[in-house]
């Protein structure tokens, strides 16, 4: 197939995938009060749990799913992923009690990897000179559903119910599905002319744990996502308490936090260029400590203007670091691994994703809402740091 066709394809896939997903997950809280019956004092204690059950699962099933790719096929692996995650949804949409959304999110975790294959199948189809611009136009596309489904969520939640929006993400990510079945074709692998017996010899998971470059950049990929998340705990609260008595306050808070999705729709194809150009590693070192920036600001201002002018700012540059390290792990892993690379990613990913909100919420309890934002800013300083003391060990090797 050709990589201009597989990336339009792609494209749509994710923005399928990712909207599907953030039309719900604002509304879970309400979802549980509205549709479940939870009572108020117990809400923040069940979304905890419906958060997290699916985090948990599938840090554990990725590097399996990674390597059932690398040995099955990672066409089937996606197709599977787009199957269960549509089950998921249509199931989340007839559960009857929190315990049963809990149980679906844990199914969910069960069924995720969509995104790592998405992933794998690009890497695999894009030309080298293309690499960056790809993987930056994906990243645009997964910002952009992040973007669109709160909104759509909020619009069908509106008009039908919340339910609405479970079958809704259900008939999305099985259009998904079909796609991966009849369009997209299994993407191109050397290792197909091996024998069999020594495909079972490709490198496990464990094994590319081993490799010290792959090991700082998944260690890095999972500081990322822990600091994206770390202030998911108090973001509401941080933009009432700047808005004050301001009307509309639920309106201006969905679009201030839109504001860095906004960013990331525009920013994360030219970061993709200027990594292809410049290297990968310089735009994530560059982009990791001009959002650290970006957070230490956002802590110290006391007008909400100015801190939704931050969170646009911040947005452009968190969008540059995750397709960097994607395409440095793209770079130092032979086809052949591709999906077990990618499994190892996510499974990193939502390490930080389930880290990421505890240590938030620890900080604002003990020090204050601002020290949230100067704590992750600090992390994304070390983690520069720590990028550039790698430095020799990850261009040596690309």
């Amino acid at each position: 197939m050709n990589w201009k066709v597989v990336l339009a394809v792609l494209t749509g896939n994710v923005i399928f995938m990712a909207s599907s997903y953030t039309m719900l997950i604002p509304f879970l809280p309400m979802y549980l009060t509205h549709e479940l019956g939870v009572p108020l004092a117990n809400v923040n204690l069940w979304s905890g749990a419906v958060f997290s059950a699916s985090f948990i699962v599938s840090a554990i099933m990725a590097p399996i799913w990674g390597r059932l790719a690398d040995t099955r096929g990672k066409r089937l692996m996606a197709i599977r992923a787009s199957l269960l995650l549509s089950v998921s949804y249509f199931l989340g949409g007839v559960v009857s009690s929190p315990m049963e959304l809990v149980g679906m999110r844990v199914f969910q975790g069960f069924a995720a990897g969509l995104w790592p294959m998405d992933l794998a199948i690009m890497t695999l189809y894009a030309p080298p000179d293309k690499l960056g611009v790809c993987l930056g136009v994906m990243q645009s596309a997964m910002t952009a559903g992040g973007v669109i489904g709160p909104l759509l969520g909020g619009v069908l939640a509106e008009a039908f119910g919340m339910r609405a929006s479970f079958f809704v993400a259900a008939a999305a990510l099985m259009l998904n599905c079909v796609i991966f079945i009849f369009v997209i074709k299994e993407p191109p692998d050397p290792s197909r002319k091996e024998t069999a017996e020594r495909k079972k010899e490709a490198p496990n998971a464990f094994s590319l744990l081993r490799v010290p470059v792959l090991r700082a950049l998944l260690l890095s990929s999972a500081v990322m996502q822990m600091v994206i998340l770390i202030l998911q705990p108090i973001m509401t609260t941080y933009i009432t308490y700047l808005a004050g008595d301001l009307p509309n306050i639920i309106f201006v808070s969905g679009l201030i936090f839109s504001l860095g999705g906004f960013a990331g729709v525009i920013a994360a194809p030219g970061w993709g260029w200027f990594g292809q150009h410049k290297g990968y590693l310089l735009a994530a070192t560059i982009a990791i400590p001009l959002a650290g920036v970006g957070l230490f600001l956002q802590g110290s201002v006391t007008n909400l203007y100015v801190y939704g002018a931050m969170q646009f700012v911040c947005g452009l540059f968190f969008c540059g670091v995750h397709p960097s390290l994607n395409a440095l792990l793209a770079k130092n892993t032979a086809p052949d691994v591709k999906g077990s690379i990618f499994g190892l990613m996510f499974a990193a990913q939502q390490i930080g994703s389930i880290v990421g909100p505890v240590l938030g919420g620890a900080v604002a309890t003990w020090l204050g809402m601002n020290y949230v934002f100067y704590v992750a800013g600090l992390i994304l300083f070390l983690l520069t740091i720590f990028l550039h003391a790698k430095k020799k060990m990850i261009v040596g090797t690309t």
